[in-house]
């Protein structure tokens, strides 16, 4: 067996969606993930992930023939500029406008935008403004 590597967070192991069309996702996804600069960990015709997000079409062995309700998901960014691509990059690929970049009133500093992925999802990407954190991922080596 080859060693495997995967970066974590704390909270979150993994979130799955499941997706009307996968083909519209993978490229929303791909064009969200390349603006923020997070590589696809893998895909197949019926599945697709990046980090701790897992999206599969309904009829993938991942899923339960289901797919899932609205979501908000909200990803980091190192800065306000990675905030205007993922904006861009997202409007691009098929998704919908649903909050320009910008302030936020949520804390000083909060920087972010919103867009509805094809299915609905409401997928933010946020720059909390400067901050020192203690390490930028958590490396799992197995």
């Amino acid at each position: 067996m080859e060693t495997q590597q995967l970066y974590r967070g704390r909270l979150i192991d993994h979130i799955q969606l499941v997706v009307a069309d996968i083909a519209a996702s993978k490229r929303f996804y791909r064009a969200v993930f390349d603006a923020i600069g997070i590589p696809f960990g893998g895909e197949a015709d019926d599945y697709f992930w990046a980090d701790e997000l897992f999206v599969s079409s309904a009829s993938s062995r991942a899923a339960a023939g289901e797919l899932t309700g609205r979501a908000h998901l909200a990803f980091q960014a190192n800065d306000r500029a990675t905030v205007e691509r993922f904006h861009a990059a997202a409007i691009a690929a098929g998704g919908k406008d649903n909050g320009a970049p910008g302030e936020r009133p949520y804390h000083p500093g909060y920087y972010a935008a919103f867009v509805l992925d094809p299915d609905g999802n409401n997928i933010e990407v946020v720059h909390h403004g400067p901050a020192n954190r203690s390490a930028d991922a958590i490396k799992i080596t197995f």
